[in-house]
């Protein structure tokens, strides 16, 4: 049984969900979904409740810690989430993401957590410590993509948004799966990782990745995309069991 409210509150048989935007104005069109499937508001918004909807603020470390602040406040009251979704808009790898597409992140990278070499860029793992690649769990991201027409591919998480065909060319060549770039994904997968909660990133894409033409973004067309999206997510989690999956999965980050 799925039942609404205010602000995004969602309860979708016992699996308590938090989803992290960057901004507002993504925040509402995720909650806007819950609106939209059933009018029946039953209560205030709230962090106790089964499905949370947060604006966590623009890049990794930003949403890392808000998302952290998250996890950490409701296992405290007894309450913990089990998935963690980073939603909102980004750009596309083109033409495999069109604009107005929707993506389903089947890895989270970060794309510049390294070091800069004369051989080239090198990934922060190869330099002998930590993560680059989180994996969210197969079943959740094959079923979310035929669920809600998605296509299933890399999301890169940069600090710097991609301005030119250079640096957008460059990317592709060193993550060949990449279909989208955003800003937040990878410290979500952090924090959530830190707190053994699944993971998973939904993209609309509201421009392609390379020079920066405003004339051509569609934040509208994408914001309406993010929304009929979510709209779709309440059946794809009645039939997870979000337990047997962290049993098998506990945070699977990749190298």
């Amino acid at each position: 049984m799925v039942v609404p409210a205010e602000e995004g509150l969602l309860t979708i048989s016992g699996v308590r969900v938090l989803v992290a935007t960057a901004v507002p104005v993504e925040r509402d069109a995720v909650a806007q979904a819950f609106d939209v499937a059933d009018g029946n508001v039953t209560g205030p918004f709230d962090v106790t409740g089964p499905f949370h909807v947060i604006a966590a603020g623009v890049g990794p470390a930003a949403s890392a810690a808000s998302v952290a602040s998250a996890l950490t406040t409701a296992a405290l009251r007894g309450t913990p989430y089990d998935l963690v979704v980073s939603a909102g808009i980004a750009g596309g790898f083109q033409p495999e993401a069109p604009v107005g597409s929707l993506v389903v992140a089947d890895e989270i990278t970060v794309a510049d957590l390294g070091a800069e070499t004369p051989d080239g860029f090198v990934p922060v793992t190869a330099l002998g410590f930590g993560a680059v690649t989180h994996r969210p769990p197969e079943t959740l991201v094959r079923d979310l993509t035929a669920a809600i027409g998605a296509r299933a591919g890399a999301v890169l998480t940069v600090s710097t948004v991609t301005g030119s065909a250079e640096r957008a060319a460059e990317l592709r060549a060193r993550h060949p799966s990449a279909l989208a770039e955003a800003m937040e994904g990878f410290g979500v997968a952090e924090a959530a990782a830190a707190h053994g909660v699944p993971v998973l990133e939904i993209r609309a894409v509201s421009n392609p990745v390379g020079p920066r033409d405003r004339a051509a973004w569609r934040i509208g067309d994408a914001l309406t995309a993010l929304t009929e999206a979510f709209g779709k997510l309440a059946p794809v989690l009645e039939s997870w069991n979000p337990h047997e999956d962290l049993h098998e999965h506990p945070s699977d980050p990749g190298n």
